[in-house]
């Protein structure tokens, strides 16, 4: 397994071996022994899976604020997604700096989000899958979203006729969240 950094620090791109010949191909895309030699310290605790019908599906900008705030280990395994990932934290020099990266089922690529940053991805294909792990359970209370078209993010998310659901066309600017100095 090989750890990318990105222009964020903490925000990785992870990307796996895979092994194939004539029968498929076979890869471990997920190892705490791995993570650990890699000095990610992650406990996931619960897997989520996503699909998604139609090309242009946007799911996002969401994250949980403190004490229930999630690490994300994210992968598209059907299809190609976007990733979004949206840095939060106050303290950091890329605060409100994004990220994109190309996940699908053909790179096999995986995005590791910490803890303080918002997430959203946007379907490249029909018919697409996606399947992440969290470090920590969903909370209502502590659920937050930013719209999508945050003018203040500047995200361009490739393609214009998005398809969103109810409470992410009612999302509210990031200007308008309180957030505390940690989320």
């Amino acid at each position: 397994m090989n750890l990318l950094k990105t222009k964020i620090q903490g925000l990785y791109i992870l990307s796996a071996d895979v092994f194939a010949d004539q029968r498929g191909w076979f890869m471990e895309s997920y190892s705490l022994k791995k993570f650990r030699e890699l000095g990610i310290d992650i406990n996931f605790i619960q897997d989520n899976y996503s699909y998604s019908k139609k090309r242009g599906v946007l799911r996002g900008l969401h994250f949980q604020t403190e004490p229930k705030a999630q690490s994300k280990l994210v992968r598209c395994i059907k299809g190609r997604i976007l990733d979004i990932a949206v840095d939060l934290r106050k303290e950091s020099l890329t605060y409100k700096k994004h990220c994109k990266v190309l996940l699908s089922q053909k790179n096999k690529k995986q995005l590791l989000i910490p803890k303080g940053f918002a997430h959203g991805f946007i379907c490249l294909e029909d018919e697409t899958e996606v399947y992440y792990k969290v470090d920590e359970y969903y909370f209502p209370e502590h659920e937050k979203s930013i719209f999508y078209n945050d003018p203040e993010l500047n995200i361009d998310w490739e393609i214009e006729n998005v398809i969103l659901s109810n409470k992410d066309k009612n999302a509210p600017l990031l200007k308008d969240l309180e957030l505390d100095k940690s989320i």
